[in-house]
């Protein structure tokens, strides 16, 4: 029992260790968004998803929700404050057509949150049902955060260039996600152990396909045309050259 709680404690605390990495890798790609005052093609829905996953999973960590998982509140609350900002950093430099789906998925996303934390509050007044709900919901929107990356996963593979897919976040969703697994292993917390085990499945295709396409930033990726196609073009080196991170 002792050594069950002292792993528990060293796989929650490099938990948090990796989940603060986590949450603060794409700094890099919004120090860019704001250098170039656009989002070009990086897409704004996983940073909404994120921020509801860290709500979820902060209100299921809490005492009142479940015992033992202070750990869990910490680092998603953290989480939640620094999604936030980037939420907010993408809505003022996307277009109109992206700001305006992304803060209609923030609104529903919200609204979600607001929905299952009154409902576990103010309606079930069962412990075990309590943690049922705010875990599944919390399970469920932690299966949707980590699959979000597909539509950016499926233009790596389109067009053959990890640039739109940076590698830090990539990196830490896997190793974040193993860490969690672990700890709910351990515990035997079935909802923290289901959504980190899609965690390390998606963490490790996006991996793969770095490791596939590591060598295409920019230089052999193929155009966006106005259909939504893909094209290569002697013009595709050059544009995309200028993209890359410093």
């Amino acid at each position: 029992m002792i050594k069950e709680k002292a792993l528990r404690l060293v796989f929650g605390v490099f938990g948090n260790a990796t989940g603060l990495f986590l949450f603060l890798s794409p700094v890099v790609t919004f120090k860019r968004i704001v250098t170039k005052r656009s989002t070009e093609q990086f897409s704004g829905i996983p940073y909404v998803m994120s921020l509801l996953n860290c709500l979820l999973s902060t209100w299921y960590g809490l005492p009142f929700i479940t015992k033992n998982n202070v750990s869990v509140s910490s680092i998603n609350g953290a989480g939640a404050a620094i999604e936030s900002i980037y939420v907010l950093i993408f809505l003022i430099f996307a277009p109109k057509k992206e700001k305006a789906k992304i803060l209609g998925l923030l609104c529903c996303t919200l609204s979600v949150f607001s929905v299952i934390a009154l409902v576990s509050v103010l309606v079930i007044h069962d412990a075990n049902k309590r943690k049922n709900l705010c875990g599944f919901a919390a399970t469920f929107f932690s299966i949707i955060m980590y699959a979000s990356p597909l539509s950016v996963m499926m233009m790596v593979i389109k067009t053959k260039s990890v640039e739109y897919m940076p590698f830090l976040l990539s990196l830490f969703v896997f190793l974040c996600s193993t860490s969690w697994l672990t700890y709910g292993l351990i515990g035997k917390d079935v909802f923290i152990f289901v959504s980190n085990a899609f965690g390390c499945l998606f963490g490790t295709m996006q991996l793969i396909l770095y490791a596939i396409y590591r060598d295409n930033k920019g230089e052999n990726s193929n155009i966006i045309t106005a259909d939504g196609s893909f094209e290569k073009g002697p013009g595709a080196s050059n544009r995309n050259q200028s993209n890359n991170y410093s």
